[in-house]
Parts: C-alpha cells; sequence; structure tokens
C-alpha cells in the first residue's frame, strides 16, 4: 500500500510546513554564518545571485521604521501567523476541502513562520554580519534582543534592466531593473501558496463560506428543537 496515500491531510500539511522550515532556516544560517552583509557570488549567469542583505520588514524588504515599527510587526506576524494555523487545523478536519487547497495555506503558514523565527531569535543568537562573517551563539551575545532581529534574504534575480520610454509620466527615461526585491524561502513559500490559491482555488473561498453558514444554521435549528423537546 502507498504509504502517501494513507496519510492524512494534517500529516501532510505538517509535513510540507516542516520541510519549508528547515530548507529556509538552513539556507539562512549557512548564508549568515559563511557570508558578510552584502557579499554575493553568481548561481547562474548574472539573473541569479545568492546576494546576503537583512531586513527589518516584511516580505521582499518591505520595512516599518523605529523601533516601535519592529516590535509590532513581530506581534503582527504572531497573530497573524496564529490564525492562519487554526484555519489550516479547521480545513484538515473536513472531508470537502481538496489536499491542494490546504497545502497552499501550509505554504503560507511555514513562509510565515519561517520570518517569524528570524524576527524572533536572530538578533539574540547572532552577532552582526558588517564586514565580517556572523557566529552562531556568539560569546558577547547576540546584536539585539528578542523581537528585534532582522530577516535574512538572499535570493536576487536581475533578469534584465533596461530605461523607461520617455513618454511613460514620472518614469519616462530612468533606468529600471527587473527583478530587484531581494527574498529567501520563507517569502516563496508565501507568494507560491498566495498566488496558487487566487489561480486554482479563489472559488472554493465563497463555497467553504456557504457551506460553513448552512452547517452553523443547521447547527441552530437543531439545538433549537432540543430546548424545545
Amino acid at each position: 500500500m502507498n504509504y502517501i496515500k494513507v496519510m492524512t491531510k494534517l500529516q501532510k500539511s505538517l509535513i510540507i510546513v516542516f520541510l519549508v522550515l528547515i530548507v529556509d532556516q538552513l539556507v539562512k544560517i549557512l548564508i549568515k554564518t559563511n557570508m558578510y552583509l552584502g557579499e554575493e557570488f553568481s548561481v547562474m549567469g548574472d539573473w541569479f545571485l545568492i546576494h546576503f542583505v537583512e531586513n527589518n520588514g516584511m516580505a521582499f524588504g518591505i520595512e516599518f521604521a523605529g523601533d516601535y515599527g519592529k516590535i509590532f510587526l513581530s506581534v503582527f506576524r504572531i497573530i497573524a501567523v496564529t490564525g492562519i494555523g487554526w484555519y489550516m487545523l479547521k480545513l484538515v478536519k473536513r472531508d470537502d476541502v481538496p489536499m491542494g487547497f490546504i497545502a497552499c495555506i501550509a505554504l503560507i503558514f511555514a513562509g510565515a513562520i519561517g520570518n517569524i523565527i528570524d524576527s524572533a531569535f536572530y538578533g539574540v543568537i547572532f552577532n552582526e554580519s558588517y564586514g565580517k562573517v556572523a557566529e552562531l551563539f556568539p560569546d558577547g551575545g547576540g546584536y539585539s534582543s528578542l523581537l528585534h532581529g532582522k530577516v535574512v534574504d538572499m535570493l536576487y534575480f536581475p533578469l534584465f534592466s533596461g530605461r523607461y520610454p520617455q513618454w511613460l509620466p514620472f518614469v519616462g527615461g530612468n533606468e529600471f531593473l527587473f527583478f530587484r526585491p531581494v527574498f529567501n524561502i520563507a517569502d516563496s513559500s508565501i507568494t507560491i501558496g498566495i498566488f496558487s490559491v487566487i489561480l486554482f482555488y479563489w472559488r472554493l473561498f465563497s463555497q467553504l463560506d456557504k457551506k460553513v453558514k448552512e452547517e452553523n444554521e443547521e447547527g441552530t435549528i437543531e439545538a433549537t428543537s432540543s430546548e424545545d423537546n
């Protein structure tokens, strides 16, 4: 018997989450302990580079300014990932939800956790990477405190560059580079999960919402009938 076929939806979801987390954190630790900030090397020509950067914020380098912004973002991430995890657990209990949709939610959940780990703990377990390679668990302590860590990014795809046409408003004549943001495995996992939901499962939300409402109404009717009896 094929073991994969007899695995529960929860088991498959957890495998997806753990695999993403293991790869994400392994790559980040290797980058952090072998490269200094700003260092890069080519993987495939000039269009795929490993370029080590860190950011204080969200996916693809988006940031909130200041210490309070950082704390807010970290707390928001924890609340959001808790909500996603709760939603995933509800989905795996339903027989009418395809595994493909649950896998998308698992990818989003894993990616969110991956970046939370950086944000929550990297400031404590690593020292700075400016002009040097960082140490894991350094004697002098980390570069920051709990919830003030920086997210490690390294995947860089500067596929092509050029200039905007002169007739374009605001940006005409300016140089552009595609794709400029540097990101990580966790970001990729979130992006793949979100776009897969949009492309393949966007109708499922309304269908599930309708079924949940019907089930709640049936439960209310049954409860009322029991009270009357």
